[in-house]
């Protein structure tokens, strides 16, 4: 077999575009999970904010509730895997000198970087074969980011 005849398939495998749009293999996952799933993921810097208290529920077009949870107090929900994925992403972006300190200061340390993204990778390992598609799809995509920014900072 010669080098002419060699044919390399290159697939993107990402559930989001470049430019954070869902892409269309992956929109059955969307209308087949409620809740999470019909939210975009964060960036990675900073978990969706709490619903504040007194207030009533988030709701689905149908008008149900977004979640819901027996013994909850009302306004409050659930934390879910993707706020300890965004928590855990969070100082990333903190160490690679892309968040400012509230100083105004930088604490890069690609170090610190590194090992935060091997944490979510050890969270990737040992959770895997129990996310839904949904969450796998979301990790993953965050991991990719992470690593691309890491690469690019390391020059």
């Amino acid at each position: 077999m010669n080098e002419e005849d060699r044919e390399l398939k290159v697939t993107d495998k990402r559930m989001f575009t470049a430019e954070g749009e869902l892409r269309e293999e992956y929109r059955h996952v969307v209308e087949r999970e409620p809740g999470p799933a019909t939210r975009e993921p964060a960036a990675p810097a900073a978990p969706p904010p709490q619903e504040p208290r007194g207030e009533p529920p988030p709701q689905l077009a149908g008008g149900s509730p977004l979640l819901e949870i027996p013994g909850t107090p009302p306004g409050m929900r659930e934390t879910s895997f993707y706020d300890l994925v965004a928590m855990l992403a969070e100082p990333v972006a903190i160490y690679l000198g892309d968040a400012q300190l509230p100083d105004g200061g930088s604490a890069e340390n690609l170090e610190m970087a590194r090992l935060h993204i091997d944490l979510i990778d050890v969270l990737r390992e040992k959770t895997a074969g129990n996310l839904s598609a949904q969450e796998s799809a979301v990790l993953e995509d965050v991991l990719y980011r992470l690593r691309m920014r890491y690469v690019q900072k390391r020059g």
